[in-house]
């Protein structure tokens, strides 16, 4: 593995499109439609949205993006570490641009819903790690026995 690079990234990119879209047909997998609320490539095509991807060399190892909600908050979505780079630090070196660049852009915090079955406990733990705190539903989010709501200042 070469050095990981973090950068912009676009959904008209191949690689991360194709992950991106992996990362929806898991969420399908793993929870019912109502409790889904990653978004597609397309919908991440929004100038609310910034999305970064991790790079080892021209292999794409990972996604994330940030969503602004309003002024003040953002919203982590779509993060995805490919299955080969899983366990290398890259999700959490994602997690850690996303809040530096929430930061640089002035929001005073963030928020992301996750799932609540066993195949989402490393997210939420990684989350937690980085000073996230559950909370409950933000936003247009209700309670949800498959999802978990977490937050923190930036």
């Amino acid at each position: 593995m070469s050095e990981i690079v973090l950068r912009p990234a676009t959904v008209g990119d191949p690689a991360v499109r194709e992950l991106i879209e992996l990362h929806l047909r898991d969420m399908h997998r793993l929870s019912p439609p109502e409790s889904v609320h990653a978004r597609g490539a397309d919908a991440l095509d929004d100038p609310a949205v910034e999305l970064w991807g991790a790079w080892d060399g021209a292999a794409l190892a990972g996604v994330g993006a940030l969503m602004r909600l309003d002024p003040d908050r953002g919203e982590l979505k779509s993060m995805r570490v490919a299955d080969g780079y899983r366990g290398r630090g890259i999700g959490r070196r994602i997690l850690r641009r996303l809040i530096a660049r929430a930061r640089g852009l002035g929001m005073s915090s963030l928020w992301l819903e996750t799932g609540s079955a066993p195949a989402f406990a490393p997210a939420r733990a990684l989350y937690l790690s980085e000073g996230f705190a559950f909370c409950d539903p933000f936003g247009e989010y209700v309670l949800d026995p498959h999802s978990v709501f977490l937050t923190r200042e930036v």
